[in-house]
């Protein structure tokens, strides 16, 4: 007796409309969770010339009976749910009994399947959902099923697919997240005749996530385990210092099944809130398990959306996950100092560092600190001390993009001079864009500052100091300017850049930085190769979701650099379906945005000089790249009005 039954009308009705299959991805994720339902537990995926050709998907499940095959291929048949009270509570992947039916509409497609308890297996082929072939076949338990020549009956449909490439990573996204999501099972993806992934199936998410997101990701995450009302939640979280520019390393699962959720997202980044720094965002593999009636999984076309009967219990139950496993295993690591050992030492002995050293012999002993002037006649210190370190300059405003960095800071008295012409080729129109370090330093007395004589954009000023460490305040006339040092700095640094476009300045990276990114940024970087190149990225395709970065723009350093290449990656990945020529500006906008001085750092009187004096050269620099202002003013009439000291 056949398991796969036609739903009643009023049962059909009932299912929300599925999603029409539109590219290969729709077809792999269709016939992957079909698999997942058999209870495989080593599912093979095969796709040539980005499965538009040819997929192939194969499991050791459960099989088909021969009665059930040529009613699987009919519209709402299906082995899942009899009656519309069995939408309440959906336990399997699939439901709706339209995959195959959509599948077979728009393929040739050949389904060859066995189940344990028969002798032979049954090789069925359908052609636009007329059927050509129903025989028996020697085959082994489970099932095949092989879709060749994607929508050659609906050419228009055809001409809409992407890339061979864009089409063969979304569909290796679809299997990275059926693959962490089902740790049990093993995911085997061949692209091309090549391997792109292998997943144990050992049952251990943190050996998936190995497999699917590398060796770099799976080293700096936290483990996550904890229930709470009825609601359990496991996985892993980053930590804090390894958080991302963007969502989209954030992966969510429920009950098994990949999903976009809200609730779940707006946790994590609450229980986050405090150790991650503002504008990043914490990445996670987190699943949540709880009763299958509390959650709607038929309300969205292609299930990716969900609908919880309450909220609350899911929204607490990862915010304390989170929450405990950051307290648990993020705590920070206690310093601990080496302790020296004597051992029978002489009197004329001293221990320095776990060294004996003895105080008549000629050998040279580290010097001990300097006396300071207000005890120059101290008595002499016998016990050695560290090796004092030489003195250092402070550091200073750094020119960029090749230009001479000086070694000192001179001190600031009275009128500062004009701007410093740079020692190099930089033509007089274009005066230095420094780049700002933060430094501690003593805060210095206001001086008046003459501007040079070509300068028309204020005709006498005067720095008074700064406020928050982010607003520069200048008096000038009967004004009062406050000119945001970021987004003046931003703003320079961008133009800059775009003046330099054709000859952009880049430093190769000691060592190779590989960065994983999603399928969609890691498409969307692969397209854009070229263009990262001319903004001085030098980066190669690694495969498997991960570039390696060799060189970056000479202005960004560290962090900074890793920071702009996700965040420009993010964007290519949001914009890959965009119509826009605006790329090159706003991957400069990032540049210059990582590698200004930011609000808060801490700078000296004679580098926010250096920073206005650059302004005053640059009259039409008005707004930041993002549009937002880069200084106001107030007047002395506003101010006095706001006082009381004149009423009109």
């Amino acid at each position: 007796m056949g398991k796969v039954k036609l739903l009643d009308k009023h049962t059909a009705e009932l299912i929300a409309a599925g999603e029409v299959v539109e590219r290969p991805s729709s077809v792999v994720k269709e016939l992957v969770e079909n698999c997942i339902d058999a209870h495989a537990t080593v599912i093979t995926v095969e796709i040539r010339h980005g499965g538009a050709a040819y997929i192939r998907v194969t499991d050791n499940g459960e099989g088909m009976a021969p009665d059930d095959v040529p009613t699987a291929f009919l519209r709402h048949a299906t082995s899942k749910i009899r009656t519309g009270e069995d939408l309440d509570c959906i336990a399997t992947l699939g439901f709706r009994g339209e995959a195959l039916a959509s599948i077979c509409a728009v393929s040739k497609l050949d389904l060859i399947t066995r189940t344990a308890d028969s002798d032979e297996g049954v090789h069925y082929r359908i052609e636009g959902s007329d059927e050509v072939m129903c025989e028996p076949t020697g085959c082994a338990v489970g099932t095949t099923i092989i879709v060749r020549e994607m929508f050659y009956n609906t050419p228009a449909r055809r001409k809409f697919l992407k890339s061979d490439k864009a089409e063969g990573n979304a569909i290796a996204a679809v299997i990275d997240r059926v693959a962490l999501s089902h740790p049990e099972i093993s995911f085997r993806f061949l692209r091309d005749g090549r391997e792109a992934l292998l997943t144990p199936g050992d049952g251990k998410l943190k050996s998936a996530v190995h497999a699917v997101l590398g060796r770099e990701f799976t080293a700096g995450l936290l483990p996550v385990q904890y229930e709470y009302n009825a609601v359990r939640v496991e996985g892993f979280l980053s930590r804090p210092t390894q958080a991302r520019p963007n969502r989209s390393m954030q992966i969510f699962f429920i009950n098994g099944r990949y999903v976009r959720s809200r609730t779940m997202q707006n946790a994590l980044e609450e229980a986050c809130k405090g150790a991650v720094m503002i504008g990043k965002y914490p990445a996670c593999v987190l699943g949540i398990s709880l009763d299958c009636s509390a959650v709607d999984v038929n309300v969205h076309p292609a299930k990716l959306e969900v609908r919880f009967t309450n909220e609350r219990p899911v929204y607490e139950a990862v915010y304390f996950a989170v929450k405990s496993s950051l307290s648990t295993f993020d705590s920070p690591r206690e310093m601990e100092l080496p302790q020296t050992r004597r051992v029978n030492a002489a009197p004329n002995m001293h221990e320095y560092k776990g060294v004996q050293v003895s105080l008549n012999d000629a050998s040279p002993i580290p010097a001990a600190p300097p006396a300071s002037r207000e005890s120059s006649t101290a008595p002499t210190v016998l016990a050695p001390s560290a090796p004092e370190r030489p003195a250092q300059p402070s550091p200073v405003l750094r020119p960029s993009y090749g230009e001479t960095v000086r070694q000192t800071q001179p001190e600031i008295h009275g009128t500062l001079p004009p701007a410093p012409v740079p020692e190099n080729d930089t033509p007089p129109d274009e005066p230095a864009v420094t780049e700002a370090l933060p430094v501690q330093t003593e805060p210095q007395p206001a001086s008046p500052v003459t501007p040079p004589a070509d300068s028309f954009l204020l005709p006498d000023y005067r720095i008074v100091g700064e406020l928050f460490d982010t607003y520069i305040l200048i008096e000038s006339g009967g004004e009062l300017i406050l000119i945001d040092k970021h987004a003046a700095h931003e703003r320079l640094i961008f133009e800059r850049l775009m003046r330099h476009a054709d000859a952009p300045e880049s430093q190769m990276l000691l060592s190779p930085l590989p960065v994983t990114l999603d399928k969609q940024q890691y498409d969307a970087v692969t397209e854009h190769l070229d263009l990262l190149a001319q903004a001085g990225f030098e980066a190669e395709d690694f495969g498997t979701g991960t570039v390696i970065l060799r060189s970056v723009p000479t202005i960004l350093s560290g962090q900074d650099a890793e920071d702009a290449f996700l965040e420009i990656a993010g964007k290519l990945g949001e914009r890959l379906d965009a119509v826009t020529t605006d790329y090159t500006e706003w991957i400069y906008h990032t540049i210059a945005c990582k590698s200004a001085v930011k609000g808060g750092d801490k700078n000296t009187l004679a580098e926010l000089s250096e920073l206005v004096l650059t302004l005053i050269h640059h009259p039409d620099v008005r707004y930041c790249p993002h549009g937002r202002p880069i200084y106001v003013s107030l007047t002395r009439r506003e101010i006095e009005k706001y006082f009381g000291r004149i009423q009109s």
